[in-house]
């Protein structure tokens, strides 16, 4: 996470959809980073209303905006389930390796997934309690023209972005039965997506 004073604006750091890439790019305009530990850095939006949010009211500011990041549901799990078939968490109850993407995100759709399939939700990282989202301005990662136009035209800057966390490359294909069943098990998920701006 992000908090860019002058600017009144938060970056909330969505895990797997760029974010250390842009935090790498943007971390020398910020005034306050929170980049360790990963529960920091991957602040969701409710916990920033709760903690972080009355502390910047100390300082004299309340109307900060806020700016988050989302990936399609399905790359979001694909860029999860490579991230966790690298080399270096073979042995690991996190790993994926041996596991096929189709068993990967049926896993996840479960209530209680495997260590390995338990990543999180998108959803609930931008949303309340009440299932609705209050961030002030929403992309899509696949808008990544955008996203580089908005801090650009917001920071009055040129942003050079090196990628950085980058999953591993290989392709993965979800069969149209899981998929569905995805999108019947996690509709919010593919709905908070549909909200970004493209």
């Amino acid at each position: 996470m992000l908090v860019f004073w002058k600017e009144k604006l938060v970056f909330l750091a969505v895990p797997k959809t760029g974010t250390t890439a842009l935090e790498g790019a943007l971390a020398p305009r910020a005034s306050l980073v929170f980049r360790d530990p990963p529960i920091l850095k991957h602040t969701p939006i409710y916990r920033y209303q709760r903690f972080v949010h009355p502390y910047l009211e100390k300082g004299g500011e309340t109307d900060f905006e806020t700016f988050a990041v989302v990936r399609h549901p399905v790359d979001w799990l694909s860029s999860w389930f490579r991230y966790r078939c690298r080399d270096a968490l073979v042995g690991h109850p996190n790993s994926t390796r041996g596991v096929s993407f189709d068993d990967f995100v049926e896993e996840y759709c479960k209530g209680k997934p495997a260590p390995f399939a338990h990543v999180g939700s998108q959803a609930k990282f931008l949303s309340f309690k009440d299932g609705q989202t209050d961030v002030t301005h929403l992309y899509r990662y696949e808008a990544q023209d955008k996203i580089t136009d908005f801090f650009e035209q917001r920071f009055d800057m040129t942003l050079e972005r090196k990628q950085l966390n980058v999953s591993p490359q290989f392709d993965v294909t979800l069969s149209p039965e899981i998929e569905a069943k995805y999108r019947r098990k996690k509709p919010d998920e593919f709905a908070l997506w549909e909200q970004a701006q493209s």
